[in-house]
């Protein structure tokens, strides 16, 4: 008896009758509750009652006319309520995408917002019959056994799996808006050495020198440029990229940007390139990774085509004058 106790209390319970229960707490009434599923007044009853011997405690007081949520049956609406209407959804989503060819994918939130973002349009003006899915998050998800088709990521070589295609590399410049540049002239401050950055704000990530991404921060290029100890105007620090450019293009200070991220900025003339020819270079680079159950399928050959095509063209724009490997050795 003990054992059968023990296994009712820690066994999942089914979830049949969940929909029953919760439109029976939202009338409070068998009866209407009857209606809306279309099942009679017993069947509802019966359906109640074999949850509630299921979870082991009451989860309705019974009245004449009425009923009335106990404690427990309060707890049990809470989590339903929240479920219920996420698995309507997954459910609908399922269905209207049955028959329909998509990509999904999953980047950083920077690269999808910074560089895969503005020209999706191009692809979708192409294939408007595939659907694009976009998960833009900094975890790296295992394309064996998640429901992703593509992942794009950073980092270098020795971390990348084998087979992931090498798109462009990166290095790093200082950048910042014109109108920042042509104020400050105005002012008396310019910048045509290092060592003139200290007038200005200067902008980077608030974790850079935490992390495996040290390379990124301006006291690496500031030592390359030999003026270790230049202290700016002040600082400003961001979580993300595409933050601390934005804060670059409204003219808060000079930020040391991912060339590939702002090359667009810079051929548009939104952000200039401060001191050229003080490029440093970043051991990391940008990479296409596929799926395995994926790699066949037509839309998925037609996308990672037009991502290839787009790295070209970034390649071009911020003069990477060695082409890519095409792939990691196996």
């Amino acid at each position: 008896m003990l054992h059968s106790q023990t296994h009712l209390r820690t066994r999942p319970i089914g979830a049949g009758h969940l929909r029953t229960f919760e439109a029976v707490a939202r009338h409070l009434n068998f009866r209407a509750a009857g209606e809306e599923l279309a099942l009679t007044q017993s069947a509802v009853s019966r359906q109640i009652q074999g949850l509630e011997e299921e979870v082991g405690v009451p989860l309705f007081l019974r009245h004449t006319r009425a009923v009335e949520l106990t404690s427990a049956g309060a707890q049990l609406l809470l989590a339903v309520s929240q479920a219920l209407p996420r698995v309507d959804a997954a459910v609908r989503q399922i269905r209207q995408s049955a028959g329909r060819r998509s990509v999904s994918l999953t980047t950083f939130a920077s690269f999808a917002s910074m560089w895969l973002i503005p020209r999706l349009e191009a692809f979708q003006r192409d294939h408007p019959d595939i659907d694009i899915r976009i998960d833009a998050s900094d975890a790296a998800l295992d394309l064996e056994m998640a429901d992703v088709d593509i992942a794009l990521r950073y980092g270098p070589p020795a971390t990348m799996p084998a087979g992931a295609v090498r798109l462009f590399g990166e290095q790093l410049t200082p950048v910042a808006s014109p109108w920042l540049l042509k104020s400050s002239g105005t002012g008396g401050l310019c910048l045509r050495r290092p060592e003139d950055l200290a007038g200005y704000a200067l902008i980077e990530a608030g974790d850079a020198n935490r992390t495996h991404l040290e390379w990124l921060t301006w006291r690496r290029w500031l030592q390359a440029q030999g003026v270790p100890k230049l202290e700016p105007k002040r600082w400003l620090y961001f979580n993300y990229a595409y933050q601390m450019v934005q804060a670059a293009l409204t003219g808060q200070g000079v930020v040391l940007a991912r060339l590939p991220l702002v090359a667009e900025s810079m051929a548009n003339g939104d952000l200039v390139e401060v001191l050229p020819g003080s490029r440093m270079d970043s051991p990391m680079a940008y990479w296409l990774i596929v799926g395995p159950r994926s790699a066949a399928r037509p839309e998925i050959r037609a996308f990672c085509d037009w991502l290839q095509q787009q790295a070209q063209t970034t390649r071009e724009t911020i003069g990477e004058a060695a082409p890519p490997s095409a792939a990691r050795p196996d």
